[in-house]
């Protein structure tokens, strides 16, 4: 199963830069996305499901904000909306799908850059996500959780760590709740195969000339859980791709 986590920063903007012509040629079993930035009404869903997919969509109560999906060929079992915390859901941040014994979320993190407040909610958030799967994986230890996590875990994940040391995405207390994360025996499927520096899923808007010059950040992961470790068979990041400031991650797992 080849399955792509993508932040798209808005679907219908997507949509006008090619996104299902991208999908038609280089698509996958499963494509989770990210910022959706709309309702469900207001996305050309026949022209994903005409590509096979069936469609499952979470936004936000506010209009044009937050909001995640997933498109998946293969019919799921379940579908969970959101994980019965109140202001992540209005937010449209979790979306959880499972086939079999497998569970796949789609989970848009909070960010932090537009001032202490919203750090504050970032740090709550990460505390119940983190209790959320915990508590989940007890009766579903296959877990995948895919996303925009804002937050560049290692210095190899990020262009310019020194400057970039009291930023948020970057924080002491960001990177040690992955460091926490990954050492509850959650994989980073892309370090499994790759251990380069360089290679990011982000890159500035405000600044075209980064992407060229590849500044980026990697915030963007497909992590499993350590049960499903021995079923990687790949992984990679998409920067070619470009319908929006971040780019597709991609996994592959043989079930």
């Amino acid at each position: 199963m080849r399955i792509i986590s993508y932040n798209v920063n808005g679907i219908r903007a997507a949509f006008k830069k090619g996104f299902i012509d991208w999908l038609k040629t280089d698509g996958a079993d499963v494509v989770c996305l990210q910022e959706i930035k709309a309702n469900k009404e207001d996305i050309d869903i026949a022209a994903v499901e005409a590509l096979g997919y069936h469609t499952y969509w979470f936004s936000a109560e506010k209009k044009g904000y937050s909001g995640v999906a997933v498109l998946t060929k293969r019919k799921p079992n379940q579908v969970f909306y959101g994980n019965g915390i109140m202001q992540s859901d209005a937010e449209g941040r979790v979306l959880r799908v499972d086939w079999g014994d497998v569970t796949l979320i789609s989970a848009y993190f909070p960010s932090g850059t537009s001032g202490e407040e919203r750090q504050g909610y970032k740090y709550i958030w990460l505390d119940e996500f983190y209790d959320y799967l915990n508590t989940l994986r007890k009766e579903r230890p296959k877990l995948i959780v895919c996303g925009d996590y804002n937050i560049a875990h290692k210095e190899i994940d990020i262009h310019s760590p020194k400057t970039n040391k009291n930023t948020s995405g970057f924080l002491p207390e960001e990177r040690a709740w992955m460091d926490k994360f990954y050492s509850n025996d959650f994989v980073d499927s892309f370090r499994v195969f790759n251990a380069e520096p360089h290679h990011y899923s982000w890159w500035s808007a405000r600044f075209p000339s980064v992407r060229e010059q590849n500044k980026g950040w990697r915030i963007d992961y497909i992590s499993v859980s350590e049960p499903l470790k021995k079923s990687l068979k790949g992984a990679e990041i998409l920067p070619h791709v470009k319908h929006s400031d971040h780019c597709p991650v991609v996994v592959e797992v043989d079930f």
